[in-house]
């Protein structure tokens, strides 16, 4: 199976990229600034996604069996500092991919978000009507409405929870912020009452890959951890992983207004033999940044066992 896959060096683009290898797929990545290093099966491009005659021009280049995009300005400030770059890459990108996809007989598989749900109403279901309070999560929402009235029947919309692991930079994902900002002396607010369920990226990539695998599924389904953890007991749970003290590096805080996105991925689990991950699963695939070691250990803490992914 020949797969495109756009944003290819971010926490969800990279983890598929080496999943979707491992399972003997060819893949084409699609990257930006960052390099993505040789690996099996795989073959690099650089792109600009904005520009819809490049990606018209790759797309039919490449001419895939599947698309996966996992291209996004994900972060809501971010989109708030850039809302019109935001549009071009969150919605317009990937209603032009639905398009060709649709034009090519290609499937497609695109992520979302929990964002396109507004926090007072979880657990949410993947049939609730959507309700978002930020920029971001109208962006992706829009992208939902566009794609699904292109091309549903071959067409599958994930919407994700917090998604962590290790990123190609060791710079993208929530531990590798936290124990940055740490070392650099910061003590980090996090907030006690924003609820969330933290998703492992290479269990993540698997199950992309085991839709890929799927001809007959399509929809909007949402994935997520097994467990609902606010944004500080998650960085507290990473600080004792690493052999630090929460109290000393954590701060909690509160929102302007509780927001609970627990999502209920029943419809998908249904479906699929890749389970919802823990908590637990996630902390154990934790990698220490290389150039951080040193100041782990003058901390006192510890560098977790690497283990094999069985």
């Amino acid at each position: 199976m020949r797969v495109l896959c756009t944003g290819a060096t971010g926490l969800v683009g990279y983890n598929f990229v080496q999943s979707a290898s491992k399972a003997g797929c060819e893949v084409v990545a699609v990257c930006g600034k960052n390099e993505l290093a040789g690996m099996g099966n795989v073959s690099v491009v650089h792109a600009d996604l904005t520009d819809t005659d490049k990606l018209q021009r790759l797309v039919l280049d490449v001419f895939p069996d599947a698309i996966v995009n996992c291209a996004a300005i994900a972060s809501p400030a971010d989109v708030d500092a850039n809302p019109d770059l935001a549009h071009r890459l969150n919605t317009e990108m990937p209603e032009q991919l639905a398009l060709l996809a649709n034009h090519i007989g290609a499937r497609l598989v695109h992520m979302s978000t929990d964002m396109v749900f507004d926090g007072t109403a979880a657990p949410y279901v993947n049939t609730d009507i959507p309700m978002p309070c930020t920029l971001y999560g109208t962006t992706k929402l829009l992208a939902e409405k566009k794609i699904l009235k292109i091309a549903a029947p071959t067409t599958v919309v994930l919407r994700l929870s917090h998604v962590s692991g290790n990123s190609l930079t060791g710079r993208r994902s929530l531990h590798e912020k936290l124990l940055r900002a740490w070392a650099g002396g910061k003590k980090t607010p996090c907030r006690t009452d924003e609820i969330k369920c933290p998703l492992s990226a290479s269990v993540l990539a698997d199950l992309i890959v085991e839709i890929l695998q799927r001809p007959k599924l399509s929809g909007i389904y949402h994935y997520c951890g097994a467990d609902a953890l606010s944004r500080y007991d998650m960085a507290a749970r990473i600080a004792v992983h690493f052999g630090l003290s929460p109290e000393e590096f954590i701060e909690p805080v509160k929102g302007e207004r509780p927001c609970d996105l627990t999502m209920d991925a029943h419809a998908l689990l249904s479906r699929v033999k890749t389970p919802a991950p823990t908590y637990a699963q996630l902390l154990d695939e934790m990698q220490l940044p290389a150039d951080l070691r040193p100041w782990l250990i003058s901390k006192g803490g510890k560098a977790p066992v690497k283990r094999f992914k069985l």
